[in-house]
């Protein structure tokens, strides 16, 4: 196994599904991560991406996994010949069959999509995943979600259901100016809006950097490890290192590497 001070705050150039292996039991706090689902890019050709490369991958996350770490899977589906693929779904059990909780399914959704197909509704969503390895030590909600009501006080009295089936009685109640979000979170994605780094945008598949600050907010502390298997073009390594997290990159493809670096170093203009 290597030794993790070794490869903290690096991008290795490797394949997840081999490089993953190396990496002690037990030793990360967070993932997040986009795989390459289904055959929607080819990224030079250097990703070889079936369901058996997946489970490993899957497997190996779970081994490394923190008791208490939460996993975040950004996936889609592609349609081939007017049929979903339902990948995702096939991962989810899988996740689930291996050990991880579901903790959580949240709704990515899209702001700057491309054009609409004329024989099918507009595809404006990604699943996110939220897997734990037991109960999640750490859940920070996001609270910013206004409230209509806000600085209104409840109608009726607010009761607490105890166990023995009785009810407590916790008075009424001043409406808050803003409460937890609900589980679709909206992103403008696409060129000036994903990042403002241009020279992300050499990459095909780009995550939003609001995207990945909000679940590395939400699933880890600072001076936790945050680990991105599919480190693309250095989204969850320059947003871990702005919120005082470490990470490790992990890219098999070596251009992208570059970029990623170059991102986090902020000379990636």
């Amino acid at each position: 196994m290597i030794d993790l001070n070794e490869i903290k705050n690096t991008v290795i150039n490797d394949f997840s599904d081999e490089y993953l292996k190396k990496i002690p039991s037990d030793s990360i706090d967070m993932i997040i991560t986009s795989p390459p689902y289904d055959d929607l890019r080819d990224y030079e050709g250097k990703i070889n991406w079936n369901f058996d490369v997946f489970k490993v991958i899957a497997e190996e996350m779970y081994r490394i996994m923190k008791k208490g770490g939460v996993a975040v899977w950004v996936v889609g589906d592609k349609t081939k010949n007017g049929n979903k693929t339902l990948t995702s779904f096939r991962q989810g059990l899988y996740f689930q069959e291996i050990g991880f909780n579901m903790y959580d399914v949240i709704i990515y959704e899209k702001k700057g999509t491309g054009p609409p197909h004329p024989n099918r509704y507009f595809n404006a969503f990604e699943y996110m995943f939220v897997l734990s390895k037991g109960k999640p030590k750490t859940v920070n909600l996001l609270r910013d979600k206004k409230n209509n009501w806000a600085g209104h006080t409840t109608y009726g009295e607010v009761t607490r259901r105890e166990k023995d089936g009785s009810l407590t009685n916790k008075g009424k109640k001043t409406v808050n100016e803003y409460g937890v979000r609900t589980n679709i979170w909206e992103y403008s994605n696409g060129k000036k809006f994903s990042t403002k780094d241009e020279i992300a945008y050499k990459h095909p598949a780009i995550f939003p950097e609001k995207l990945v600050e909000d679940h590395i907010l939400s699933w880890s502390n600072p001076g936790d490890l945050i680990l991105d298997p599919f480190g693309g073009s250095g989204t969850t390594g320059k947003v871990a290192k702005k919120l005082d997290r470490d990470w490790i990159l992990i890219e098999a493809v070596k251009d992208y590497c570059i970029i990623a670096e170059k991102r986090i170093e902020g000379t990636g203009k």
